[in-house]
């Protein structure tokens, strides 16, 4: 299976990476419930990058390329936005302030980083690299 695509910035590419990383995990196993975590991490940061990143504009583009190694999967999602998406400055909300006020967004960034083992976001000029690794044994 080919390990590598490129997506211009709209949501409706969304379903496409959705489905692009369950075709690639489907040969390992997973149970239903990692599986899932990890769509839902790979679907929210590709989101955050084609909203805030790239502001929807289709003429941008993202590259993913997935691989695993000694059981830990690894996702590279690249762009060349010139709006660096920059989840650095990322402050984990109070989730229980969010539900008390009935607040909505905002807490995808907590979810990837509670699912995922490590996430990166690296940047060299307009060029972005987010990495977000998995182990899965």
């Amino acid at each position: 299976m080919e390990n590598a695509i490129r997506i211009s910035c709209s949501r409706h590419n969304l379903k496409v990476v959705r489905d692009f990383v369950s075709s690639y995990l489907a040969a390992y196993g997973l149970s239903d419930l990692q599986l899932n975590q990890i769509i839902l991490a790979v679907d929210e940061v590709v989101a955050n990058l084609i909203i805030h990143a790239n502001h929807e504009d289709e003429s941008q583009f993202l590259d993913l390329r997935v691989m695993m190694e000694k059981q830990v999967f690894e996702i590279e999602i690249e762009d060349d936005s010139k709006s660096s998406y920059q989840p650095s400055l990322y402050k984990e909300p109070d989730l229980q302030e969010h539900i008390r006020v009935g607040k909505k967004g905002g807490v995808g960034m907590t979810l990837v980083n509670r699912i995922m083992d490590r996430v990166e976001f690296t940047t060299t000029g307009t060029h972005n690299v987010c990495r977000l690794y998995k182990r899965i044994g």
